[in-house]
């Protein structure tokens, strides 16, 4: 495939994952506020939040070993976009917090389906010195239709849709993310593996560095436990909006910062970008602990936002730097299953806090997650030598 056709390829996957993104983003913002309105309490916060992050992960490991093993990746793309749509439709409907529970589970199978084949694409349409722009480029379309997502959430809200209504245009606008499919060629190009799940075929670097990432996992609990801990500190009839508008805050900043913060990995290093990020988050968590304004809350926010910019999109990239070509696709679903598992005692963590000890707590020990992850990754030193 021509350089042209690849770089077409990172687009027009930006394309789905921008408009794909607004549909996620009208839904993201006002879940918590849902499932509070049908009754379930932190807990149930923790278990969505949580499950439905986790549950997808064996998903995203046996599709990216999947897509090696046929040497396809867009079938599985494509499935995993589809699937999500279904759930999205299927969430208007809900009427009880488990149906959300249920609901939303298949939403986040679809996103296990399409995830590690999906990164493995971008990875393979990049020139191999340009990941990070290319991951970078990704990740700022992806967190561009957050913004507007979030923004029509709030203008929705506004003009007094419900929340079926709401989820309903979600819906339509998630099945309108499938027509850049139409130009999207296949990316494949190394030979079919024959990876047979030993742990021991991956190299050691991958292996320490997904340790480390987990434990960042670990502290990076569920979005939603930050938007109930804005909305306790504002008060009025406007809470619910305000942090809406916050979430939106968080996008914006993600989205701006996301393809700078790519292109400066490739340039200085991952290490030192998820440092930082890391480090950041602890930071980030530390002030929500003991935040009680609403300017201190737009900081926050902000600092969320640039936390994802530095982290999501290099963690990505670094697992493609540390695999093998044949491999590629298996490695980016082992990431993506590891961090998955560790979404679900992360959040139900974070639950559990939050009802024993209180808010504080639960933004203490992410923080305190965080930085031991930060510290770990800046004392390890890579067995191969690479630039990184």
């Amino acid at each position: 495939m021509s350089d042209a056709k690849n770089g077409r390829n990172i687009i027009l996957l930006g394309l789905v994952s921008l408009l794909n993104d607004i549909s996620s983003e009208i839904i993201q913002p006002l879940l918590p506020l849902f499932i509070a309105s049908l009754g379930g309490g932190t807990l149930a916060v923790g278990l969505i939040g949580g499950i439905s992050e986790g549950l997808p992960s064996l998903i995203k490991l046996i599709s990216g070993c999947w897509s090696d093993r046929i040497g396809r990746r867009l079938p599985l793309v494509v499935g995993g976009y589809a699937l999500s749509a279904l759930g999205k439709i299927l969430l208007a409907a809900a009427g009880s917090w488990l149906a959300v529970f249920l609901a939303k589970s298949l939403e986040r199978c679809g996103k296990g389906l399409r995830s590690g084949p999906r990164d493995a694409m971008i990875s393979e349409s990049a020139a191999p010195g340009g990941r990070g722009r290319g991951f970078g480029l990704h990740r700022a379309m992806d967190s561009a239709g957050a913004v507007i997502g979030s923004l029509l959430a709030y203008s929705l809200w506004q003009m007094g849709f419900s929340y079926s209504s709401i989820f309903l245009v979600a819906g339509a606008l998630a099945l309108l993310a499938l027509l850049p499919f139409a130009k999207v060629k296949e990316s494949y190009s190394a030979p079919k593996c024959d990876y047979s799940w030993r742990l021991s075929q991956l190299p050691p670097d991958l292996l320490n560095f997904l340790a480390i990432a987990c434990l960042f996992a670990l502290g990076n609990f569920s979005y939603m436990f930050f938007i109930l801990r804005a909305q306790g500190i504002l008060s009025g009839s406007q809470a619910a909006a305000s942090a809406i508008l916050l979430y939106a805050l968080f996008n914006l900043t993600y989205a701006l910062l996301a393809l700078p913060a790519g292109i400066w990995s490739d340039r200085i290093g991952r290490k030192r970008i998820l440092a930082l990020g890391y480090g950041l988050f602890a930071l980030t968590a530390l002030g929500f602990a003991t935040v009680s304004s609403q300017a201190g809350l737009v900081m926050l926010f902000a600092l969320y936002g640039l936390v994802y910019a530095l982290v999501d999109g290099s963690e990505r990239a670094f697992v493609s730097d540390l695999s093998p070509p044949g491999l590629r696709g298996s490695a980016l679903g082992l990431y993506s299953g590891a961090l998955g598992l560790a979404a679900i005692a992360s959040s139900l963590l974070a639950g559990a806090i939050w009802e024993l000890w209180g808010q504080q707590a639960t933004f203490i020990f992410g923080a305190g997650a965080a930085g031991m992850a930060a510290v770990g990754l800046m004392r390890w030193r890579e067995r191969s030598g690479m630039q990184t």
